[in-house]
C-alpha cells in the first residue's frame, strides 16, 4: 500500500509534508481535507480522531498525526537525501530542536489570528485578540532572524525538513497582513528563496488545484471513501 498524506486546505501547516515528500522522493498518495467542515467531520474523524491535518496512513495502514512526527518518520525513511539526519547525531538533535520551535513558537503565534479569522466576535474583543497575535508574530520573527545570522538556511548551509515546515507557516504572515517581512532580512530572504523551490511550487499549485509538476515521488489524489476502505481492509 503507498502511503496517504492528508493534507488541509486552505492554508494547512501539512503544506511543509507535502514539500518533505517531494525532497525525499519516497512514493505517496495525497487526499484533501476541506477546513473547517471536512477536518471535524464524523468521517474523517476514523483518519484522525483529533480532528486535524495533517494525518499519514503508512504502508501497513497505521495512522499518524502531528507535523513533527510526520516528518521525522519521512526523514528516518529518506537519510541519504540529506534532508533529515540519523538519530544520535547533533544535526538529528539540531532538527528536532528547531521543529520543535516551529511548532510550537512560529505556529503557535499565528493561533490568535486563526481565532479572529475563523469566529465571530465582539469587535473590541476581536481587536484586542488580533493585537496580541501581531505582537507575537512580530516578536517570533524577530528570534528567527537573530537564529539565521549568517545562514542559507535554518539549520546552516543545506535545506532541512525545518526549512520544508516554515514554508508552509511562515506563509501565514501574508494570509493575515500581519509583518513587512522585508523587515527581517535573513528571515525574508530564506522565504523567498524556498518560493523558487520546485517542491513549494508543487505544494502551492495542489494547494490551490493547479497544474501541479512532481519532482518526487506523487502518485495521485485519492478519495476519502478509497482512504476510509484501505483503513478498514488493514484493521
Amino acid at each position: 500500500m503507498t502511503p496517504i498524506l492528508f493534507y488541509g486546505v486552505p492554508e494547512g501547516c501539512s503544506f511543509g509534508s507535502i514539500v518533505a515528500l517531494e525532497w525525499s522522493g519516497l512514493p505517496y498518495r495525497l487526499n484533501r481535507i476541506g477546513m473547517p467542515d471536512v477536518v471535524s467531520s464524523d468521517v474523517y474523524r476514523p483518519i484522525n480522531p483529533v480532528g486535524e491535518t495533517p494525518s499519514l496512513m503508512l504502508p501497513d495502514g497505521r495512522l499518524m498525526s502531528e507535523s513533527m512526527a510526520i516528518l521525522n518518520h519521512i526523514a528516518a525513511r529518506s537519510v541519504e537525501k540529506g534532508f533529515g539526519f540519523a538519530p544520535g547525531t547533533e544535526k538529528f538533535d539540531r532538527l528536532n530542536q528547531m521543529l520543535a520551535f516551529l511548532n510550537t513558537s512560529f505556529f503557535g503565534a499565528f493561533s490568535p489570528l486563526w481565532y479572529t479569522a475563523e469566529h465571530e466576535m465582539e469587535p473590541a474583543r476581536k481587536q484586542a485578540l488580533r493585537d496580541y497575535g501581531i505582537a507575537n508574530v512580530e516578536k517570533v520573527h524577530a528570534t528567527l532572524e537573530r537564529l539565521l545570522s549568517g545562514r542559507q538556511w535554518l539549520l546552516g548551509d543545506g535545506k532541512s525538513f525545518a526549512d520544508a515546515y516554515f514554508a508552509g507557516i511562515a506563509r501565514w504572515n501574508d494570509f493575515h497582513q500581519v509583518v513587512d517581512r522585508r523587515k527581517f532580512p535573513a528571515l525574508n530572504a530564506l522565504y523567498e528563496r524556498l518560493q523558487e523551490d520546485p517542491a513549494v511550487r508543487f505544494a502551492w499549485a495542489i494547494e490551490h488545484q493547479e497544474e501541479a509538476k512532481t519532482t518526487g515521488g506523487f502518485l495521485g489524489h485519492v478519495s476519502l471513501d478509497e482512504a476510509l476502505g484501505q483503513v478498514k481492509s488493514a484493521a
